[in-house]
């Protein structure tokens, strides 16, 4: 079994959709045993939250937006099935705009969209994509069914971004496909509590609904096909140099995804990290293109992978806009639980340290954040270290906007020197400053803040000397 997942932008308008419909005929052609999951259409969405918001505002333009939406619809069902019988599709998508509606006038009349609406109205999205895809693929005898992930994939009530009760999910799953044998036409994004109330999966959560079917029904492989040939090593609107890379394992996927690369979402391979299932992010728009496999490293694939790349840095992604704050004073040298206390105090603030650097010393400590975060970091460890600043044992506590982080990952780092070097080499022929450098014992990462700025100069200048020369 192969679990195929197509993103928005693969869904865009019905063109696209053709073309996926396209790709899959091949497959079923080719006797290949294929699950599909699909994304809402592209900017649908985003639609949905904001006609959600305008209801909530007791606006009723929230009706013309929800009419555009509707006529977006029902004009991609036509173009889908020209000279084909609509009805049974026509009705089973009225019934879902008609429920929608109704949501909707509900949170007009009330004034209150809570996290849990949310998600209910922003499962249309989906729903309406997979009942339009599937249909219109029976309409051209393909024999599929459209399969809602709410009612396999279980969660928590934490609306917007639920966790997923695997014990559960794994269950319903393994009982569902020993059951139907034909082609799934899934939701991504979408799941469900206990007591069958609507959730979604957050960000990225498409891709997470594939790799959760994939490793509960121990899939061949998981591909995840958008809009680029694989994961590059770098941003192209950066870097005019960047290719697309034959593999990447895991943990360099990982690390790429954590910092910038938008190709997958880190959530998405645990699944498919623990069955150890390889994922091969594809482009709906080059199908021949063979992609990126992400793969569990073992001795003799990472050999067999290394002799063919000869590539030391994998790639190269970046935070663009960031704010770093440092924490110094000559009295933190030697005393304990200061680090502690301050990694407390944010974390009730529920703000996240996205990179973490501390001198040996002990006499600073630099933590980058989000530029919201910024000043508000700032007051919170005046006030949480407040008796430190008065005895002068923390000097000062200080923000640093316009900042942007580059990682430049890669496994084969690890075994060899020099490599810290060159990019500061790099950096350094081109005039760029580092204000923060942070590497894990792995050393499968090397991160650093500079200035914003220098982005662009910086990313080029990395992946000119270091990348493309094959390092």
């Amino acid at each position: 079994m192969i679990v195929m997942k197509f993103g928005g932008s693969s869904v865009g308008n019905s063109s696209r959709i053709n073309s996926v419909i396209s790709i899959l005929q091949t497959r079923i052609t080719n006797k290949e045993n294929i699950t599909v999951v699909f994304s809402a259409f592209q900017t649908v969405t985003d639609s949905l939250i904001e006609i959600g918001n305008i209801a909530l505002k007791r606006d009723l333009n929230y009706k013309i937006k929800f009419e555009s939406l509707e006529k977006l619809h029902y004009q991609i069902i036509d173009e889908l099935n020209l000279g084909l019988d609509i009805k049974v599709l026509q009705k089973k998508v009225a019934s879902l705009f008609e429920e929608l509606s109704e949501i909707l006038h509900g949170v007009y009349l009330v004034k209150e969209l809570t996290p849990k609406s949310l998600d209910y109205i922003v499962s249309f999205g989906e729903q309406l994509s997979c009942t339009i895809i599937s249909e219109s693929m029976i309409n051209r005898g393909i024999e599929c069914e459209n399969l809602n992930a709410s009612k396999i994939i279980k969660t928590d009530n934490d609306f917007g971004k639920a966790r997923v009760n695997f014990k559960l999910t794994n269950k319903n799953i393994s009982k569902y496909f020993k059951k139907h044998k034909m082609i799934q036409i899934v939701t991504g994004f979408i799941s469900s509590t206990e007591e069958n109330e609507i959730t979604t999966l957050g960000r990225g959560g498409s891709d997470y609904t594939a790799a959760i079917i994939g490793a509960a029904i121990d899939a061949d492989a998981i591909e995840i096909w958008t809009d680029v040939d694989g994961i590059l090593t770098a941003d192209p609107r950066k870097v005019t140099d960047a290719f697309s890379l034959k593999s990447v394992t895991y943990e360099e996927a990982m690390e790429l995804s954590h910092f910038g690369a938008k190709v997958i979402y880190p959530p998405t391979m645990l699944p498919a990290l623990e069955k150890k299932i390889k994922i091969i992010i594809k482009n709906t728009f080059n199908p021949e293109c063979a992609g990126t496999m992400i793969v569990e490293k073992s001795k003799e694939e990472d050999g067999a992978r290394r002799k063919s790349d000869g590539f030391l840095v994998k790639g190269i992604s970046s935070i663009d806009n960031v704010s770093l704050i440092r924490v110094q004073g000559s009295g933190m040298i030697g005393v304990s639980g200061i680090a502690s206390r301050l990694f407390t105090a944010l974390a009730l603030h529920k703000i996240n340290i996205i990179l973490i650097t501390q001198a040996s010393s002990e006499h600073s400590i630099c933590l980058a954040v989000l530029p919201e975060h910024g000043e508000k970091g700032k007051t919170i460890l005046k006030k949480e270290f407040r008796l430190e600043l008065l005895d002068k044992i923390i000097g000062e506590i200080t923000v640093e906007d316009n900042l942007s982080i580059i990682a430049v990952v890669g496994e084969k780092m690890r075994h060899s020197p020099g490599i810290a070097g060159k990019i500061f080499m790099a950096l350094g022929d081109n005039s760029i400053n580092i204000n923060a450098i942070a590497q894990g014992s792995s050393e499968l990462n090397i991160s650093l803040v500079i200035s914003k700025k220098d982005l662009g100069k910086a990313l080029n200048a990395i992946h000119s000397d270091i990348i493309m020369r094959r390092e």
